[in-house]
């Protein structure tokens, strides 16, 4: 619930001040999957997860919280699905890969190491912390999860945004034809 750093106007000569509570208890954790079908509407599927700081509790997504988010988009899109993950180390667990070995709709290809920049799903997390959530001091957990949803929701019924995500990745849903051999090459 720490309000991410953003620039703002204040008067001249006085520093503008953003009053936060105390530090919550509870942590919440977003995954989410941009879905592109060549042909077909750009989607956004997430999960949130809602964590209480105990001692010794998970402060992040599990392995199996990736599997079950693959499921429920698996049923929600009723095609096989290519998930193109990052490296973080939930994503390269031994579970999950033995998972994927046993299931024919489900394939994970690995990003390269440090680049975010290849993820679609990066510009979706800078567009909530630089739009809706920027300058926000949230009142409560609850607040929180009402301005996350509701960001969420925005970008869902917006698939050009979903699109852009993908164009600012420098992708393509379909691999470039083969250049043709003139002769003499």
């Amino acid at each position: 619930m720490t309000p991410p750093h953003a620039r703002t106007w204040g008067r001249r000569g006085q520093t503008p001040v953003v009053r936060v509570r105390g530090r919550s208890r509870r942590r919440i954790s977003v995954a989410a999957l941009c879905c592109y079908r060549p042909g077909e509407r750009s989607r956004l599927i997430y999960r949130p997860r809602f964590h209480l700081l105990l001692k010794g509790a998970r402060k992040s997504f599990a392995w199996q919280d990736y599997r079950d988010l693959l499921v429920r988009a698996h049923l929600q899109l009723g095609a096989p699905i290519i998930v193109v993950w990052d490296n973080l180390n939930t994503h390269r667990a031994a579970g999950l890969r033995e998972y994927a070995g046993s299931h024919e709709w489900l394939t994970i290809i690995q990003l390269p190491s440090y680049s975010p920049d290849l993820n679609p799903v990066e510009g979706i997390w800078s567009w909530l912390r630089h739009g809706p959530m920027a300058n926000t001091a949230f009142t409560d957990p609850d607040h929180l999860t009402r301005t996350l949803r509701r960001g969420l929701a925005h970008i869902q019924r917006h698939p050009e945004l979903i699109d852009g995500y993908l164009t600012e990745t420098g992708l393509t849903l379909t691999p470039d034809p083969p250049k043709p051999i003139r002769k003499g090459q």
